[in-house]
């Protein structure tokens, strides 16, 4: 079964909008683990508007399931990741002041610079994933760069769903192809949601792992952490 990642960033975004420390994101994070969740994510961005560096050391020694850490490479960060050793790594191409993650790397472009980072993060036995799109040569180009997994941006697919569901995944089954075709592992993520969520893992060869933060969140405000934990996990139960 494709394990969910639950992207805590937006309960970070309501505690800091307060101050203080309500919400708790680390209670929150080994909530969503108890409930269900087989890892969390966190993207720590410069100016700290949601996660914070000291959030994403106070949950490393917690974390039972898996940790990944999203974000842009710059030193900082990588000096960050290096010190708390997560399970994954996974790399986006934001700059410093995006709303949220809007495109993924060109690998063709960014080989130089994503192959040295990559390397720096396998050198501490960090696994390492790239945020892409779908177009098969930029996954065949981060399979040369040594990367372990990619995460398919699935924006596209999310906005086109509920138009025609069936144009929507046509580029997304060609890159998972291309992905498996590559020798790598596939994640995906981006409003992902309980609407378009079942058919995209029904039709997605190889999928490992989804990171699912804002629809999630929102969702439980309405049914619960708990309860719409276990509501995506069976929409990810698919035979």
């Amino acid at each position: 079964m494709t394990r969910l990642s639950v992207n805590i960033n937006k309960i970070a975004t309501i505690r800091n909008a307060r101050g203080g420390n309500i919400p708790d994101v680390v209670k929150a994070a080994i909530d969503c683990e108890r409930f269900g969740a087989q890892g969390i994510t966190v993207h720590p961005r410069p100016d700290e508007r949601h996660i914070r560096r000291k959030d994403v050391y106070d949950l490393k020694p917690l974390i039972t399931t898996e940790f990944n850490i999203e974000g842009y490479p710059t030193r900082k960060f990588i000096n960050m990741v290096i010190e708390v050793q997560p399970d994954q790594v996974t790399l986006v191409p934001d700059p410093p002041n995006a709303l949220t993650s809007s495109a993924g790397w060109d690998t063709i472009r960014h080989f130089d610079f994503l192959k040295d980072v990559i390397a720096e993060f396998h050198a501490g036995n960090i696994r390492t994933s790239i945020f892409i799109e779908t177009d098969p040569d930029l996954i065949f180009k981060a399979a040369e760069l040594g990367t372990d997994r990619v995460e398919l941006y699935t924006e596209p697919y999310a906005s086109q769903f509920l138009k025609n569901k069936e144009k929507a995944i046509e580029p997304f089954i060609l890159a998972a192809k291309a992905a498996v075709e590559a020798g790598l592992g596939l994640n995906a993520g981006h409003d992902l949601n309980l609407d378009n969520l079942k058919y995209f893992a029904q039709n997605i060869p190889g999928l490992l792992e989804v990171s699912i933060g804002h629809a999630l969140i929102s969702d439980a405000l309405y049914f619960g952490l708990e309860n719409t934990i276990q509501m995506y996990l069976r929409e990810l139960k698919v035979k």
